[in-house]
């Protein structure tokens, strides 16, 4: 089958990969120039997190080695606080587990050298998608170039130009939700060719209704990001009140950020939205076009499970034609299922953003977390909710009832004990009844 595949990102380069190896011949458009010809565009990205679900699509291509070789693993969060004081939130109760830091450039290089390099595949870059047929499948792109296809599918991203033809048709839905919070690129370079914060951490200043993280990387650096809201964003318009903002609330970093106020007033403001379609295909009679990866169901980053979760759809749209026999419009159709999933881990990534900017630093939580772990040490098969969605492949939907039912288990059995306990102290005369008086 002739395959046309709208963007050439993480998803679009996986996915052809996986279409490859099934013997298809895969024609991939990219609207930016070839990113192994020129640098990564700084400011304009946040470090990857890639966890269990994304190693897991890649391991099926015996892709993971390569990828992860040049990846930092974190094995739980490194909380500052504002006075400078350090506290280390491991991921798992036995330390075992992390989530490895890559960053988003040079992951798209691997994989997009991966499926240039496999049979059938072919690249072509500059082609910037303006109009889609989905009854004929014409493709026609900004250079004045035309193309057909019988399969057409959209992993152009968020704002992807295959989701926005398909909006206009009837019976497709769609919607956005903003945070009215922006996201900015800093960076912290290596100090005396060493890291200067603990590279085996995932870094987060919490500080109420905002924060910054920090992701290590390779060349010992560490890339950050500000989560903050569009009015702070925009109130820091001076190099004086960049510098009193940063050494007030984020002190213990501020001075390892020789390029702050280079970076502040260079960087762009990148948004934070979720996108939510159905379907997510639509057949004709001799044409389908479908959707991958955020062009079907974007989320905000807090859960670290935006690649995770797209590499994720290659493999159930693989699982998908294996059921279909190849064929695709029945494939696509079965991939719709995947909705139940996406729904979820769009918001838990939500809900995610809160605990990151505020609960992770208050007492409270810290000891809900020792409690959760020592239920994971003592309890056999008890699974907290960050372990299910971060290292395990457990389908999302069935992460929040697998919780629960632990939950309501957990409760029973603590109050089976205190049951237990009560009527072993009666029967020692340890507890007084009404009748005894």
């Amino acid at each position: 089958m002739e395959v046309t595949i709208v963007g050439a990102g993480l998803v679009g380069c996986l996915l052809a990969c996986y279409l490859a190896r099934r013997g298809h011949h895969v024609t991939l458009y990219e609207r930016r120039p070839d990113p192994r010809d020129r640098g990564p565009d700084r400011g304009r990205s946040i470090n990857l997190a890639i966890s269990r679900r994304g190693i897991d699509a890649l391991r099926r291509l015996a892709l993971d080695g390569k990828v992860l070789h040049a990846a930092l693993p974190m094995a739980g969060r490194m909380i500052h606080a504002p006075d400078g004081a350090l506290t280390f939130q491991p991921y798992s109760a036995d330390r075992s587990q992390a989530i490895n830091s890559i960053g988003r450039a040079d992951l798209n290089r691997e994989l997009l050298e991966a499926a240039a390099a496999q049979p059938g595949v072919e690249v072509r870059f500059g082609c910037r998608l303006t109009g889609l047929d989905e009854r004929t499948g014409r493709l026609r792109f900004a250079s004045g170039e035309e193309a057909e296809a019988r399969v057409v599918i959209g992993a152009d991203g968020a704002y992807s130009a295959v989701r926005a033809r398909l909006q206009q048709l009837p019976g497709v839905s769609f919607s956005q939700e903003y945070l009215d919070y922006g996201y900015k690129e800093l960076s912290i370079p290596a100090g005396n060719g060493g890291f200067v914060l603990d590279p085996g951490a995932l870094h987060i200043w919490p500080r109420g209704r905002s924060m910054m993280i920090a992701l290590p990387n390779p060349d010992r650096s560490f890339t950050c990001t500000l989560f903050w809201p569009h009015s702070t964003l925009d109130s820091l318009d001076t190099p004086q009140r960049i510098r009193a903002y940063f050494a007030e609330h984020y002190p213990d970093a501020f001075g390892l950020m020789p390029d702050l106020i280079a970076d502040y007033r260079a960087n762009p403001v990148g948004h934070l939205v979720t996108m939510r379609c159905s379907p997510w295909h639509v057949r004709n009679a001799d044409t389908v076009v479908g959707l991958v990866g955020d062009a079907a169901h974007a989320i905000v980053p807090f859960y670290g499970q935006g690649a995770n979760c797209g590499f994720e759809d290659c493999v159930e749209l693989d699982r998908c034609l294996d059921e279909a026999g190849d064929d695709f419009p029945r494939a696509l159709e079965l991939f719709e299922r995947r909705k139940a999933d996406t729904d979820v881990i769009a918001r838990l990534a939500l809900d995610n953003f809160v605990e990151m900017r505020d609960k992770v630093g208050s007492r409270l939580f810290l000891a809900g977390k020792r409690l959760e772990h020592a239920l994971e040490r003592t309890l056999p098969g008890y699974v907290s909710r960050y372990e299910l969605v971060s290292f395990s492949t457990t389908p999302y939907s069935q992460v929040e009832r697998r919780v629960a039912r632990q939950r309501r288990i957990v409760v029973a059995a603590g109050a089976a004990l205190a049951a237990l306990a009560f009527a072993a102290r009666r029967g020692r005369g340890l507890v007084r009844t009404p009748e005894a008086d």
